[in-house]
């Protein structure tokens, strides 16, 4: 079993969805700043602790079932599983380099698509509702 995954797996005791967050990037200065500045706007506007970037998540079958479909939404999974009421829990992985090929993504490239994904999910969740039926915000 991968290390990461040895640390992910205990943590469904605790949460609905775990999210990998990335330690000792290596990542080039660039990426890092763009990393650090859409993290920034994330936690403002959604109000979470989670960071973007980590593809490692792992999640209970039924709560990605609930959660709205569009394209893209890897980005916000901890805030979309929140949405619906599941709890999620953040734990370090090792930040590994790419071993083959190279990213077809630009820090540009990525903004757009955030952007427009950010806006959708604060659309989503202005529209979720508890169980009295009041918005939640």
């Amino acid at each position: 079993m991968a290390p990461e995954i040895s640390i992910v797996v205990p943590a469904f005791d605790e949460a609905g969805a775990i999210a990998g967050q990335r330690v000792d990037r290596q990542d080039s200065a660039a990426k890092r700043l763009a990393s650090a500045l859409a993290n920034g706007l994330r936690r403002r506007v959604l109000g979470d602790d989670a960071v973007s970037g980590c593809g490692l998540r792992a999640f209970r079958r039924e709560a990605y079932l609930s959660l709205p479909y569009f394209d893209h939404m890897r980005r916000f999974l901890p805030a979309l599983f929140r949405r619906e009421g599941f709890a999620v829990a953040h734990r370090p992985v090792k930040s590994r380099a790419r071993r083959f090929g190279v990213s077809k993504y630009s820090n540009l490239g990525r903004l757009w698509v955030s952007i427009w994904d950010l806006a959708g999910v604060v659309w989503l969740r202005a529209r979720a509702c508890d169980p009295r039926g009041a918005a939640e915000l």
